[in-house]
């Protein structure tokens, strides 16, 4: 299966592609198995709403191998048009199945954002690794329960993965932390004692790596960095994330930035990792860590999920949902009936 194959809907100038999430996720197997990578976006209204007048927002949709629809206002436009897209294929529904999907592939992701890990970990602590944010010196399981995989050693230096017997570790000290998943276990090789980290500690891209490893077997975690806000200001830390995702090489990276931001840093990173494929995921890492909670599924069907982040972010997201994102998207529904559709 390749790119070419899907033809695309055209939507106030930008072109999404009418695939699956499955197909996505058929694609971008395929093209690692040949050698290649490329570049997922998932537009949203607001994605869209920008681009229609911003050069620099239009750039990234038109650099990217697959552009799919993350959102149902996209999806009924494009049924006035009369070309439908097929489903919805948000980026935090992708942060699942492509892991599933490389996980069946051995192969390997590294995760940039969610939130930051906290300045220090005791010394001495006997805490286990958990997925499900527990406390004490339980081992609580990836999945939430008692009984499922914790995150492991993968036989190789400085990655984790599913389903194996062994704990990941990091140094024992009291300024001890967590922001790359690799470097932690590369580093707890070397020192002379280690502790295990209790992953409620640790930054929300290591706990969204635990989560998608035991849920994905196979799946290897190259890496996991939560940057502090702001990083993309100063050149000396950019340049070290940046740098430690070059050094783990990895099959895909999934970036949780926020539009555009992740945007640019799959830009830059795309330099020096041609082979690479790169998905900006918006607040999926959050989701995944279990900092924010997800809509529910009704909700995400019926096209309501906006309504149920503005509940939960209300200072930071009305000005954008109701004044921009809203009036724009029926704009966009009002004009479909008028659309060719194809191209």
């Amino acid at each position: 299966m390749v790119i070419e194959a899907f033809d695309r809907v055209h939507l106030d100038g930008t072109g999404i592609d009418r695939i699956t999430e499955d197909e996505v996720v058929a694609v971008v197997r395929d093209a690692l198995a040949h050698g290649r990578g490329g570049r997922i976006i998932t537009p949203n209204v607001d994605i869209l709403r920008r681009a229609a007048t911003d050069p620099s927002a239009r750039r990234h949709l038109d650099d990217a191998d697959l552009i799919v629809a993350d959102g149902m206002p996209l999806i009924w436009a494009s049924r006035l048009g009369g070309a439908p897209l097929p489903e919805r294929v948000a980026g935090s529904s992708l942060i699942w199945s492509l892991s599933a999907g490389l996980g069946r592939d051995a192969r390997s992701i590294f995760i940039i954002g969610g939130t930051p890990a906290p300045r220090a970990i005791a010394a001495g602590s006997d805490s286990r690794a958990t997925a499900g944010g527990g406390s004490g010196g339980s081992r609580a399981a990836a999945g939430g329960g008692a009984g499922g995989s914790r995150v492991t050693t993968g036989g190789e230096p400085g990655v984790v993965s599913g389903g194996g017997p062994r704990e990941a570790a990091v140094p024992a000290g009291p300024t001890a932390e967590v922001p790359i998943v690799g470097r932690a276990l590369r580093s707890a090789a070397a020192a002379e004692g280690t502790v295990t980290v209790r992953e409620v500690r640790a930054s929300g891209a290591v706990r969204a790596a635990v989560r998608l490893a035991a849920a994905s077997p196979g799946l290897r975690i190259a890496g996991a960095v939560s940057p502090p806000f702001g990083f993309e200001r100063d050149e000396t830390a950019y340049a070290e994330v940046c740098a430690q995702v070059a050094a783990a090489q990895p099959d895909l990276v999934f970036v949780g930035l926020g539009f555009p931001k992740q945007e640019l840093v799959i830009e830059r990173l795309r330099r020096d990792l041609s082979a690479t494929w790169f998905v900006g995921c918006g607040a999926a890492v959050n989701f995944v860590a279990g900092d924010v909670h997800r809509a529910p599924r009704w909700m995400q069907r019926t096209g309501l999920e906006w309504a149920h982040r503005l509940g939960t972010e209300p200072r930071r997201l009305a000005r954008r949902y109701l004044r921009h994102d809203a009036p724009y998207a029926l704009r966009l529904l009002a004009r479909a009936p008028r659309r060719s559709g194809r191209s």
